[in-house]
């Protein structure tokens, strides 16, 4: 049984009926894929990026573990450097 029903428009646009927008979770300005599954064509919502995969992709190797005395001397440069402006 179908879930809902969409009318092509003569420009070949479809609307989103409410069922399925509740069902994909999706609003003005989703993405929506389009996959052929040999005799069907699947819809779904595109994936979107984790803050995880973006930081990945920015910096590929991980940085140099650090010992807790560098950690602090790190700070201690930082807070000089942010009060010597004033």
């Amino acid at each position: 049984m179908a879930l809902a029903h969409s009318k092509l428009t003569a420009q070949g646009q479809i609307s989103v009926p409410a069922k399925v927008r509740r069902k994909l979770g999706v609003g003005p300005g989703s993405v929506l894929e389009w996959d052929d599954d040999g005799e069907k064509v699947v819809v779904r919502r595109a994936g979107r990026y984790t803050s995880e995969d973006v930081h990945r992709s920015l910096f590929p190797k991980p940085p140099k573990p650090k010992t807790l005395a560098e950690l602090k001397e790190g700070l201690r440069r930082h807070i000089t450097r942010r009060r010597a402006g004033r």
